[in-house]
């Protein structure tokens, strides 16, 4: 069975951080129903959706994957780290208390966001950014090494997390828009994308992508590499510096 963590969005969607991207107005409504959507694609996947609690003070709550990150049956529940977003971690906590997952937590004084994570295989990808700090990426070094996962921490200034810049298709190659990437060698296997919203797929199976409808191109790049694509806006979402990955987080049994 596969499951999948969700929090709808907040009313004060508009309101949330931004870092490298100007404001733009955000439309409330539109966002909800690209939210709805987008799980939609799991849905009809035959995945059961788990809703984490609404937490509307939060602007930035919809983005459920800054706050737990799975590596096989252990979830790592993070410590973002804008000081706005911290208040999300009890109530995604309590999803995961709930659903039965086991989990750790990341402890202060780390910080960890879940945008700042890539699992390439047994690698993982770990973005140094303005959320995550490099006692961040000790502390998850120190919990999965003895699991057999290996910790590579990257170096980021370009975008707000790792995975702005970087995802990787399911055959494990790192797909990135070139002038967003600060160092693509760092990835064994590296294939430029021609559109900044090309950068971001979530791997629903070993042949299907799933991404944004803003990126035509690279969906067919990534068509003629034999995947299925399916695409879906996220515009509301793109404005605040999200993407696909951002707004779910994937529990495979």
């Amino acid at each position: 069975m596969s499951r999948l963590l969700v929090r709808r969005p907040s009313p004060r969607l508009a309101e949330g951080e931004l870092t490298h991207l100007e404001r733009v107005p955000v439309d409330p409504e539109l966002a909800q129903r690209q939210w709805e959507a987008y799980v939609d694609v799991y849905r009809t996947r035959g995945w059961d959706v788990i809703d984490i609690e609404p937490d509307d003070a939060h602007a930035d709550g919809v983005f459920v994957e800054d706050t737990v990150v799975m590596f096989g049956d252990l979830a790592l529940l993070t410590r973002p780290g804008a000081d706005s977003r911290r208040g999300e971690i009890e109530t995604t906590r309590a999803a995961l208390e709930k659903a039965g997952i086991e989990y750790a937590a990341i402890e202060a004084p780390g910080t960890l966001d879940g945008g700042d994570v890539l699992k390439v295989g047994r690698t993982v990808y770990v973005g140094q950014t303005l959320r995550t700090n490099a006692e961040g990426a000790r502390q998850m070094d120190a919990l999965l090494a003895p699991r057999g996962w290996t910790v590579v921490p990257v170096e980021v200034t370009k975008v707000l997390h790792l995975k702005s810049g970087v995802t990787a298709l399911p055959d494990g190659t790192v797909i990135g828009y070139p002038p967003l990437v600060d160092d693509p060698s760092v990835y064994p296997e590296f294939l430029a994308v021609p559109e900044e919203h090309g950068t971001a797929v979530v791997v629903l199976d070993e042949k299907t992508v799933l991404m944004s409808s803003d990126a035509p191109q690279s969906a067919q790049l990534f068509r003629d590499r034999g995947l299925t694509v399916i695409e879906t806006p996220i515009s509301e979402f793109e404005k605040l510096e999200g993407c696909v990955t951002c707004l779910s987080v994937r529990v495979r049994d």
